[in-house]
């Protein structure tokens, strides 16, 4: 079962700066952004490509707050996962690192963009492709 994850340790510090840049909330707040970003570009991720765990802690709670069932739910669907499967945690890990990389990527490729921006171009972009 899943109680808790550390990132990687290169994501330890991508963390801190995106929520700095963002200003989004939390380090916590980022993370879970992360998670459910790397989860939308439907890709399955391969559990022999987990990368370190010398980085930024997150019990369950911290990072998924209230809606951990929900989170956890995410996951199962994704992956076709009971609720106990005992790789939860690591498809989590892998999922936050992933994000954590491609918001960076993004972020950065963009000079002045702040959170709010940010997320109101995620927003409109991804509303327009299902209104299509």
């Amino acid at each position: 079962m899943f109680t808790q994850i550390k990132t990687s340790k290169e994501n330890k510090e991508v963390v801190t700066l995106l929520t700095r840049k963002l200003g989004l909330g939390t380090e916590n707040v980022i993370a879970r952004m992360a998670f459910t970003y790397s989860l939308s570009k439907d890709r399955k991720l391969d559990l022999n490509s987990i990368k370190d765990s010398s980085g930024k802690e997150y019990s369950k709670s911290v990072l998924f707050g209230e809606y951990h069932d929900i989170y956890l739910g995410l996951v199962c669907v994704h992956y076709g996962l009971y609720k106990t499967d005992k790789d939860i945690g690591r498809y989590i890990k892998m999922h936050v690192d992933d994000g954590l990389q491609l918001l960076n990527d993004e972020v950065n490729s963009r000079s002045n963009i702040d959170g709010f921006d940010f997320l109101s171009e995620k927003i409109t972009s991804n509303l327009l492709k299902i209104t299509k």
